[in-house]
């Protein structure tokens, strides 16, 4: 353990150094986040307007909208690997880097492209590309950006710290619905939809620079330095998805099953909500914008708290907790939603964004702590991006063509529920680290591989 840990876990005041961290982290994962909710939200305001053709049927262009939202989702494990691989090799602290100037130029060529009706099917044909880029980067920016804080932090306030980029999300989401709520409030929907919405994609070149500004200021963590000189030492020491799947499947499949409903969750109540409310509620946009505002204020308050307790009373108890909260949220929130009360319509975004934030803050600090330094980067990005396919990137599209097929929020509770049990049976298998210490599991890697005779 580093003087700086040994400092911070026995009461003292926490370094510079890791304010830093935390705070290099956050804002590069704002930028990301920002501008891959911008398209999410887009593309139920816009993108079915704007680049895809008319059928008559505002759901199914929402529909088309999601679709190419999903490719995103599906580039995300691709860049976990990639990233995580040579993360895993080089540092966390270039790739960030990189991460982050390659999401900024995708997301600011999106607001240069043409509409369906200047070029036709090759609007929808480029949206996807960029989309791709879009999604490869953040793949590799999740697990590099909490570990750089994991790898920094104290053991017994791990999931505090880690938590920190994970509360970044909701903040540039905060960011995205701002910027979307200020532009729908201040021109007509003719000016938005012609070049208005572009604007806040264009925004994402100024965001990044100061993200990509304030990354420049922080170093990889020292127990990252050890192993990456060990590596080196010992070449027959490897790291990478295949050695990760070969050494430690139980965490990767963990993981996975962690991911799951709080994936799918997410979405539903920050993205799925939109189409719901717009649709099925009849609700104005501005309106809808500014209720999700409230809800991710309160979302990025709490994300921080729930990471404090999980470091008191441990992961399991708090994610099993959450868990059990998902499956019941669908049966409560969709009905508060129908009385189309905006008090009640933010209560249940609000209650769905706190049992969320059960699942989503301690995660950082659980995923770290399967794993061993020289594969770390590999381990988490792999278990939390791969579920992505599965989860959040179907999520959309399986609740709007439920919402289509049966007209009721029934069948979308239900579909929550059922992910739920999945992520709530993980959660009672995995194992207790509250307070372990990195380098012992670095030591035990160690020992594992002498005794396979890698060594």
């Amino acid at each position: 353990m580093t003087t700086q840990q040994s400092s911070d876990a026995s009461g003292g005041k926490v370094s510079t150094g890791l304010k830093r961290v935390v705070a290099a982290s956050m804002a590069g994962t704002v930028v990301e986040w920002y501008e891959f909710f911008l398209y999410g939200t887009a593309a139920t305001l816009v993108f079915n307007k704007v680049f895809f053709a008319q059928t008559g049927s505002e759901l199914d262009a929402i529909l088309a909208a999601f679709l190419t939202y999903a490719v995103g989702f599906l580039a995300r494990p691709l860049g976990g690997v990639v990233f995580g691989h040579f993360g895993d090799k080089y540092g966390r602290k270039k790739l960030l880097q990189f991460s982050l100037l390659l999401v900024g130029a995708a997301t600011f060529l999106m607001g240069c492209l043409p509409t369906f009706g200047q070029i036709g099917y090759w609007a929808p044909a480029l949206l996807v590309v960029l989309r791709f880029l879009q999604g490869f980067a953040v793949g590799g920016e999740w697990g590099g950006a909490v570990l750089l804080v994991a790898e920094h932090s104290p053991d017994r306030q791990r999931a505090f710290w880690a938590s920190w980029p994970q509360a970044a999300v909701p903040v540039g989401n905060m960011l995205a619905t701002v910027v979307l709520l200020v532009l729908t409030t201040t021109l007509s929907d003719e000016a938005f939809l012609s070049w208005g919405w572009r604007v806040a994609f264009w925004l994402s070149a100024v965001v990044v620079l100061i993200g990509y500004y304030i990354r420049t200021k922080v170093t990889d963590a020292p127990i990252f330095v050890a192993a990456q000189a060990e590596v080196e030492r010992v070449k027959a020491v490897s790291y990478g998805v295949v050695e990760v799947l070969k050494r430690y499947p139980r965490g990767v499949f963990t993981a996975m099953g962690l991911r799951f409903a709080e994936n799918i969750m997410y979405y539903l109540v920050v993205i799925v909500s939109i189409t719901y409310l717009s649709q099925q509620v009849g609700a104005d946009t501005g309106d809808i914008l500014l209720w999700l505002l409230i809800a991710h204020g309160v979302h990025f308050l709490i994300i921080p708290q729930v990471g404090r307790l999980s470091d008191r009373i441990g992961r399991r108890p708090v994610y099993i907790v959450g868990a059990i909260g998902a499956a019941a949220w669908g049966f409560i929130g969709f009905p508060m939603m129908d009385t189309g009360n905006y008090l009640f319509v933010i209560g249940a975004i609000v209650l769905g964004l706190m049992i969320h934030a059960l699942m989503y803050s301690p995660q950082p600090a659980i995923m770290a702590e399967m794993f061993p330094t020289r594969m770390r980067y590999s381990g988490v990005s792999l278990g939390y991006q791969v579920t992505s396919i599965v989860a959040g990137s179907l999520a959309p599209i399986i609740s709007v063509k439920l919402l289509d097929i049966y007209d009721s929020w029934v069948p979308i509770a239900i579909y929550l529920a059922v992910a739920a049990i999945i992520t709530l049976v993980a959660a009672l298998f995995m194992r207790e680290t509250n307070g372990v210490d990195l380098a012992m599991i670095d030591a035990a890697d160690r020992e594992q591989l002498a005794e396979a005779g890698a060594r």
